[in-house]
């Protein structure tokens, strides 16, 4: 399966993982008030090229004791059908929620990060996503709605700038994402990106596909062009 998804065996076994665990955490009935978010739901719903590391959820009118029992309980129905994934450095944070899942998959050692952000008070009405793959079968999962999702994407960049939030932004934008009202936003992106070396750009390899290493060879310059198609010279 690596052959045909053109990456790593760990990129493979992690993706299983987050597949296993979002299959499993949407069949409890308490996980209708956690949304799932962030760069994996690009891959996982949009079909974004990048590889993720990281589960990321909003929870809405949930409290932390429900969602300690609500990982429990996924994790618990996981292991019933032969498979164990354990959490560690679990822990109620001020924002929500924070664990750490670990799965031996073979030679490999898989580590995903949960978190569930508490932080939004507002209703939020969610969005389903069938998920039909070559993992598991077809289930069903609950995402915040796309122009939300998208909006905290781009948060994200502003706050910290990484590698991975720019290529987002570069999926987001090729995909036609990115709601009108937030372009005028990408100026402040393209003075961030002219600031930014380059040596943690070649990061992105270890997450992409090999069809698309050669973007991530110049992605500056090919982020930069694609800025310019919405904002101009």
């Amino acid at each position: 399966m690596a052959t045909q998804y053109q990456t790593t065996t760990l990129n493979v076994a992690r993706e299983y993982c987050q597949h296993l665990f979002l299959s499993a955490f949407y069949q409890r009935p308490a996980a209708s008030r956690i949304l799932f978010k962030g760069g994996t739901a690009l891959r996982i719903i949009y079909g974004s090229p990048r590889f993720s590391e990281d589960l990321d959820f909003s929870g809405f009118g949930i409290r932390k004791p429900e969602i300690e029992e609500l990982i429990t309980d996924t994790l618990s129905a996981i292991e019933r059908v032969g498979l164990s994934l354990e959490i560690e450095e679990a822990k109620a944070t001020s924002g929500g929620y924070l664990g750490i899942i670990h799965h031996r998959f073979g030679d490999y050692h898989v580590e995903i990060r949960l978190e569930i952000s508490l932080r939004d008070r507002a209703t939020v009405k969610p969005e389903t996503a069938l998920i039909a793959g070559d993992f598991l079968p077809a289930y069903t999962l609950l995402h915040l709605p796309q122009a939300r999702l998208v909006e905290e994407k781009l948060s994200a960049l502003f706050d910290r700038a990484k590698p991975r939030d720019f290529y987002d932004l570069y999926f987001m934008l090729r995909k036609g994402l990115l709601p009108q009202r937030d372009r005028h936003r990408l100026n402040e992106v393209l003075t961030r990106l002219k600031h930014m070396k380059s040596a943690p750009l070649q990061e992105l390899k270890l997450f992409l596909p090999r069809d698309q290493q050669a973007l991530a060879k110049d992605f500056r310059a090919t982020l930069e062009r694609e800025l310019k198609r919405y904002v101009g010279p």
